[in-house]
């Protein structure tokens, strides 16, 4: 298997880590090799979160040079245009339609930029917009919008569904892995 680097970006408290655990216990289901390096900026002040995943025969780093990313999983759309640039010409973005403030537009001393889906495209980059949100309610939890954002981005990967649920089954907490899978199949099928 060719190495797959997936750069996974969002706001802090928004289940960017668990993604990034999910995506590295896929590797095991699909036997190969796996290396994630997490960067949590200010997670817990609802700053930007980081992390690399590349999974394939033999990863020699976890590090995504600018311009490597096969796919890039953005939970905001200002995360997404702000990590754009780390994605390889004609790689894929799924990105959350979901907007979260950031303190500067909070605080009135900015305004959030408009058009940032159309800002993706325009870089050559295929989009899949997924609303998220909408998906994880539907679930029956609000809190798996990472499970949902997981639905499609495996879907673009080509990665069997089974093969996540299993792994997924694995990750999440027992008592949430129903209402997980659940959110993970409607990012799937979407």
């Amino acid at each position: 298997m060719k190495t797959i680097r997936i750069l996974i970006t969002g706001v802090g408290g928004q289940g960017t880590l668990l993604a990034s655990r999910v995506l590295g216990g896929l590797a095991g289901e699909l036997g190969c090799d796996v290396k994630v390096s997490e960067v949590h900026g200010m997670a817990q002040r609802g700053g930007s979160v980081v992390t690399y995943v590349c999974l394939g025969d033999h990863v020699a780093s976890p590090l995504i040079e600018q311009g490597e990313a096969d796919f890039l999983l953005a939970f905001e759309q200002l995360e997404a245009v702000r990590y754009m640039h780390m994605v390889r010409p004609g790689g894929t973005v799924v990105v959350n339609t979901q907007t979260i403030a950031p303190m500067p537009v909070i605080t009135g001393a900015a305004a959030y930029p408009e058009g940032l889906l159309d800002t993706l495209q325009e870089a050559g980059l295929k989009v899949v917009a997924v609303d998220a949100l909408r998906l994880a309610e539907q679930a029956g939890n609000a809190r798996t919008v990472n499970t949902a954002l997981m639905g499609a981005l495996a879907r673009q990967m080509e990665v069997p569904q089974e093969v996540m649920l299993r792994t997924l089954a694995r990750i999440v907490p027992e008592k949430t892995v129903e209402v997980n899978q659940a959110a993970f199949r409607l990012g799937y099928e979407g």
